[in-house]
């Protein structure tokens, strides 16, 4: 009998099975059979790779669950939405009470919350699972996000803690991160902090191109450079890779089409932000920018008809360039802990956040020298920029990113995200904002009233404004 099963080998699958395999976990693979295109995937693959060799594969459902030990423990890998509900209204026929399943894609966290509720009432166990870290973090170690009951979390526990990256002190980066869809919102905006980190790497690959007039390859030597710097990541790691990778001899990323995709994890957590009443300014920045990028036949219509003042270039160090990249990510981890902070609070999740930034320190997209440094952090504050090391750091760095801002706009160089960060740090450290104007428009037209400054917490009040 196999002790643990796993549904759809696409790219993620199979890198999970094999990483499962070479743990020495017997294995029941599945993957569905369409005549002519999908057909024995499962067999072929455990013909394909030694690891698998005491691994079985199956085309029918019933046999696949059949070969399972109780409680049976299903890992399913396939496209959310839909596709994950035909799964498990097809697992249910031959499934039993205390079972678990467990989600490992990109599933919309209130989906997930869902699914936990109607597989408890038939006494199955549900487990919704961020899996972050791409192919080959699947492969040697990705970081796990489990969400679901406590008691579902030890029955799977030791397959996902064996699979998952380990931290600088060898623990997994695998934690119970709360009930229902706690472990799937994590994921979400994960990947919506991974936006923005993404779009301010991008943006400074235009600084340092149009402002410095810097090749790829220099550019790539700064970042290479920065990688023994506090602004070291993953994210860095790549794009300076992505920088010098050729191909003959032309850089590849000038033959990439500036157009950037996404898979709606960004939007779903610009939502989420909206819903919970958290600005998260820099997400939506980020998935603005990636929105805008995709009207290329527009871009390409609107840069004939505006004409901008040419590029100047730019006096400005390149290790101020850092300090403003490295306030602009503060500030972008901040909203991103501060709406899972405020979700966690409204469904109740209990989400520890210092176990959270710690199981994001290695195996996935975002890992950095910052989220290391914020393990520590999180576990006396909710509010990064409130924090007394981080407000000392961003303070010391705020000089640089007004400068960088104020020269993107003398030389008219497009930067959403950074733009977006110093606007929300002016705003969040304001004393005294516009919004009592907001609020007098709101009573004037609605009768929405307002409060008064000497007694924030006592009684609304009405004005009749125009007397007319």
């Amino acid at each position: 009998m196999a002790e643990f099963g796993l549904i759809g080998l696409g790219v993620m699958g199979k890198s999970l099975a094999r990483n499962l395999a070479d743990k020495g976990f017997a294995l029941a693979l599945y993957n569905r059979r369409v005549d002519g295109l999908e057909e024995e995937v499962a067999q072929n693959f455990i013909k394909e790779y030694p690891e698998l060799s005491s691994a079985v594969g199956f085309e029918a459902l019933g046999a696949f669950v059949g070969a399972l030990e109780k409680p049976r423990r299903i890992f399913i890998m396939v496209k959310a939405g839909a596709a994950t509900d035909a799964v498990i209204d097809n697992l249910l026929e031959y499934i039993e009470a205390d079972d678990v399943i467990i989600d490992g894609g990109n599933a919309f966290y209130k989906d997930t919350d869902r699914r936990f509720n109607t597989l408890k009432e038939r006494g199955v166990h549900f487990v919704g699972s961020g899996v972050s870290g791409g192919e080959e973090g699947a492969l040697k170690g990705p970081s796990i996000m489990p969400g679901g009951s406590k008691r579902s979390f030890e029955i799977v526990s030791p397959y996902l803690t064996a699979i998952a990256a380990k931290d600088k002190n060898g623990q997994a980066c695998c934690a119970h991160i709360g009930i229902g869809g706690a472990g799937h919102f994590v994921k979400m905006i994960h990947n919506g902090i991974e936006y923005a980190e993404m779009q301010l790497l991008a943006e400074l690959v235009t600084i340092l191109k149009s402002m410095y007039g810097l090749t790829q390859n220099e550019i790539a030597d700064i970042f290479t450079q920065w990688t023994s710097s506090e602004s070291n990541s993953y994210l860095l790691e790549i794009t300076a890779d992505i920088l010098r990778k050729k191909e003959g001899d032309k850089f590849l990323l000038d033959s990439i089409l500036d157009q950037a995709g996404n898979k709606g994890t960004g939007g779903w957590s610009t939502a989420a932000a909206t819903e919970l009443g958290v600005p998260a300014t820099m997400i939506a920045s980020a998935l603005f920018a990636r929105y805008t990028s995709a009207w290329r036949n527009e871009r390409l219509e609107a840069s004939q008809i505006y004409k901008w003042d040419g590029l100047n270039s730019a006096s400005f160090e390149i290790e101020s360039l850092r300090a403003a990249y490295q306030a602009a990510r503060i500030i972008n981890h901040h909203q991103g802990f501060h709406l899972i902070d405020e979700a966690s609070k409204k469904y109740q999740w209990h989400i520890d956040l210092s176990e959270l930034a710690r199981v994001w320190t290695n195996g996935c997209i975002i890992r950095s020298h910052l989220m290391e440094s914020l393990v520590d952090v999180l576990k006396s504050t909710n509010r990064l920029l409130i924090n007394a090391s981080i407000h000392k750091q961003v303070n010391a760095q705020l000089g640089s990113l007004k400068h960088l801002c104020a020269l993107g706009n003398k030389t008219s160089t497009p930067m959403p995200c950074f733009q977006t960060a110093f606007q929300f740090i002016l705003a969040y450290s304001t004393e005294k904002s516009a919004a009592n104007v907001i609020q007098a428009q709101r009573d004037y037209f609605g009768a929405h009233t307002y409060k008064h400054v000497d007694d924030p917490s006592g009684p609304s009040h009405h004005t009749i404004w125009n007397n007319d």
